[in-house]
């Protein structure tokens, strides 16, 4: 409980607060705004915390969202895209990728008001047009050459997350032209998976992939990845896991991988940031990029094992004394992480509002989900050893699925886990039951 408050304590850090008292603030662009009729807030990691932090904020501040997603949409107006990685105020470009689309995209597909979305659509379509970091190749030949650009297959796999986040919005704002292009943008990540070593790489201007490959050390020669390596990223698909795991042609291939993910012991090279921290085998907790794939698992009908990943990393990997975290907090996303794994889920897709099942810490925790509604999670029989869900039950009656929607939480209601030692193989097995990579 202790360490759980502390990540909670964390994760209320960032985003900030960033006006007067009379609500006018400095926007990027320097001028003074005053009444724009929402709290004003900086300090956007977004490549960090799109991931779990924002999904976080969904659940227990759907009015502290509104205003994150407003503050962006101002910041887009002031400098012509959405915030990368938003400080005091200013925008530093800092990280891959345009990832405060899946957070708006998320807000708005759960249903949270009070922001202009036929504006959001706007930024967020500005945001992903743009000629600057791989996106002009993006534009023109479909994928980033390893050649023309550093961290290449990062940035395209990220673009590709806010591509389908976009393609959603599309869809909900009946756009199908629209909808198609991002969707079909959405898939480029196959383009970096070689299916001859079922490995992500980067892939040079005629199209072939580049010859200097190691996908365990990282080499500032290829650099061809973002604070990671080719075994992190190659499972950097969350919006389309069904889509990743057809590119291995069998799910046991996909599972062997994943597993040797968390068995492999190998040297990263001299030249490793110390960003990639918090090991397990070649799985680094430390890094963000890492954070959703203990939840694949359940994709492949695995969810014990899912189970297994998520309380090792829950009870290995953090503690509340001032060293207690593997890898830099990043305004919250690491405690966000374990706040929500903490309570037995985490939303492996950004944009599409499904919670996985994990292995949840506690005999019972409540949720204030508001308008005087709670959502209850309770456990029977849980132990340091019994860390495998066996059986489930929403609002009383059996419940066989190993995930759970944004909208059965936050409609309030009460989720109880029976807890075994043993796992029950059969949970979450049936495709039916089954998370998947769409919007509810």
């Amino acid at each position: 409980k202790k360490i759980f408050y502390t990540a909670m304590y964390h994760s209320m850090i960032a985003p900030s607060l960033y006006n007067d008292v009379d609500s006018s603030y400095r926007g990027t662009d320097k001028n003074v705004y005053t009444n724009p009729g929402f709290d004003n807030y900086t300090i956007f990691s977004l490549w960090d915390t799109y991931r779990a932090h924002a999904p976080l904020m969904t659940i227990i501040q759907p009015k502290r969202m509104s205003d994150f997603v407003n503050s962006m949409l101002a910041i887009y107006s002031q400098q012509g895209k959405l915030p990368i990685w938003h400080l005091q105020g200013n925008e530093t470009d800092c990280m891959v990728g345009y990832s405060a689309v899946p957070v708006i995209a998320d807000a708005y597909t759960k249903g949270i008001k009070g922001f202009d979305t036929l504006l959001a659509f706007e930024a967020m379509k500005a945001s992903s047009a743009r000629d600057d970091f791989g996106m002009k190749y993006i534009k023109e030949m479909g994928f980033i050459p390893a050649d023309k650009e550093v961290e290449s297959v990062s940035k395209a796999l990220e673009y590709a997350i806010g591509d389908w986040s976009i393609a959603q919005i599309a869809k909900r704002q009946n756009r199908e032209k629209e909808y198609e292009y991002y969707l079909s943008r959405s898939k480029y990540y196959t383009k970096y998976f070689d299916s001859s070593l079922y490995f992500v790489r980067g892939r040079m201007s005629d199209g072939k992939f580049r010859e200097l490959f190691n996908p365990v050390t990282f080499d500032y020669k290829a650099y061809d990845f973002t604070e990671g390596t080719s075994w992190q990223y190659t499972w950097l698909v969350p919006h389309d896991v069904e889509g990743l795991i057809g590119l291995f042609k069998r799910e046991t291939a996909f599972v062997n991988k994943l597993d040797s993910l968390f068995i492999l012991k190998e040297h990263l090279g001299k030249d490793a940031p110390l960003d990639i921290s918090g090991l397990i085998g070649l799985y680094a907790h430390g890094n963000e990029p890492n954070h959703h794939i203990p939840y694949l698992y359940a994709f492949a009908g695995q969810q014990w094992k899912t189970a297994e990943k998520a309380r090792q990393i829950l009870t290995e990997m953090y503690t509340s004394a001032p060293d207690g975290l593997c890898g830099n907090e990043d305004c919250g996303q690491m405690s966000a992480w374990y706040i929500l794994s903490a309570l037995g889920f985490y939303q492996v897709n950004p944009s599409n509002g499904i919670f996985i099942f994990g292995s949840p810490l506690f005999d019972e925790a409540v949720i204030n989900t508001g308008n005087g509604k709670t959502f209850t999670i309770k456990t029977k029989n849980n132990s340091l050893a019994n860390k495998y869900i066996s059986r489930a039950w929403l609002n009383g009656k059996r419940y066989r699925k190993s995930y759970i929607s944004y909208n059965d939480i936050v409609q309030g209601g009460e989720l109880t886990f029976s807890m075994s030692a043993v796992p029950n193989k059969k949970f979450g097995k049936l495709q039916a039951n089954r998370p998947f990579s769409k919007t509810e």
